[in-house]
């Protein structure tokens, strides 16, 4: 299905979070704007209600419709005729059940941020509430988003490399090797009261286990981790190594590191099988390893020779051509969109619509709960809860 199939006119979205100064609300705004899918029309968008309005103004909301509370926002976005049909939650980790609750109540499909939420407790609570709903709810972990890696999926499904035998992924950065004092990404991120009990594991752990688990189809059944927090003072893991445990035999091992100096965004997916090999790194999202075992490595690029039929879905521009973290990011809403406007005539959405939602966020705070308990008990082999 097209991502510029016929429509009525695009989605009315509203934001709780991502205000003056947060980085993830401009690129959840970029990506659910870039195909015309959606429009902005509301907003709940920071803490205190001088920077909500402040923030509001700059983004041309009406003033009726920049709220200060995002329980006061789904309340009346629902008693209008003209109310938001979806929301994106862009908030610290402690405010996304809270605020998800508030809106999938009221029949307002909701968009949030990775991880799901702070805690298991809330985790499941979410589910709950994401199950009493008739709305949708999606999960925007972004990297799936990404055409090489439908790609992946599909050659992995496809049988290219045989039986799974071994997984490997790692998320290095390096943006948090020092305390930076005023820098508000990192005093959130780094406070367990808002992201949680675990710290690179939640923020960016989440993002590799997802990865994983998307290309490969392979359920967890044991790790043993081993979390450090580097920095002198630090309430909450930066690194993190992980062995995995995969039903039916595979074995596995994630590695994530917030104080990796010279690494940006280093996420990479290795996949090794009977018959071939797979390998795939953000920093180069456009190309695809694939070694089929005995012969020479080959190069698949996006929309080039041999890419199938997932990956030129999720692309918009000729190969050669580079698309990347606002293009993989779009495609997620674009996903979202798609299911929206099937769900508005009673319908199922397209078969060929993926995107991260429940069961995904429930995995990933189980991963860093189960994370937690091993590292305490000195990397003993536990299971998910």
């Amino acid at each position: 299905m097209s991502r510029f199939a016929e429509r009525v006119g695009p989605i009315r979205l509203g934001m709780v979070g991502g205000g003056q100064g947060a980085f993830i609300g401009a690129v959840h705004r970029i990506a659910a704007r870039l195909d015309g899918q959606f429009e902005l029309v509301a907003g709940a968008l920071a803490s205190t209600p001088e920077k909500a309005r402040a923030s509001g103004r700059e983004l041309d909301l009406a003033e009726d419709r920049t709220y200060d509370d995002f329980a006061v926002m789904a309340a009346r976005e629902a008693e209008r005729p003209d109310g938001i049909e979806a929301v994106a939650i862009v908030t610290p980790n402690h405010l996304h059940y809270p605020a998800a609750r508030e809106f999938l109540g009221r029949g307002i499909h909701v968009i949030c941020d990775k991880p799901l939420t702070s805690t298991l407790e809330d985790a499941e609570r979410f589910a709950d509430a994401v199950a009493a709903s008739d709305a949708l709810f999606v999960l925007t972990h972004n990297y799936t988003g990404y055409p090489m890696v439908r790609q992946a999926r599909e050659m992995v499904q496809q049988g290219a490399l045989g039986s799974i035998r071994v997984v490997q992924v790692e998320y290095p950065q390096d943006w948090l090797t020092v305390e930076e004092p005023g820098n508000k990404q990192a005093e959130w991120r780094t406070d367990p009261q808002r992201s949680g009990v675990g710290g690179a594991t939640g923020d960016i752990g989440t993002h590799a286990l997802h990865l994983a688990h998307f290309v490969t189809g392979l359920e967890i059944e044991r790790l043993s981790a081993d979390l450090q927090s580097f920095v002198s003072g630090r309430k909450v893991d930066d690194n993190a190594h992980v062995m995995l445990r995969f039903a039916g035999g595979a074995r596995g091992m994630l590695w994530c590191s917030q104080v990796a100096p010279g690494n940006e965004n280093s996420l990479r997916l290795r996949v090794y099988g009977e018959t071939g090999g797979l390998e795939w790194q953000q920093e180069q999202p456009n190309h695809l390893w694939y070694t089929p075992f005995g012969e020479p490595k080959r190069l698949i690029s996006r929309n080039g020779a041999g890419a199938g039929a997932a990956a030129a879905r999720m692309s918009r521009t000729p190969s050669g051509h580079p698309e990347g973290y606002l293009e993989g990011f779009a495609n997620i809403y674009a996903e979202a969109a798609a299911a929206i406007r099937a769900h508005r005539s009673g319908a199922a959405a397209p078969a060929d619509v993926e995107y991260p939602g429940i069961s995904d966020g429930l995995l990933g705070v189980r991963f860093v709960d189960a994370c937690v308990r091993s590292s305490r008990d000195d990397a003993a082999w536990v299971a998910l809860a």
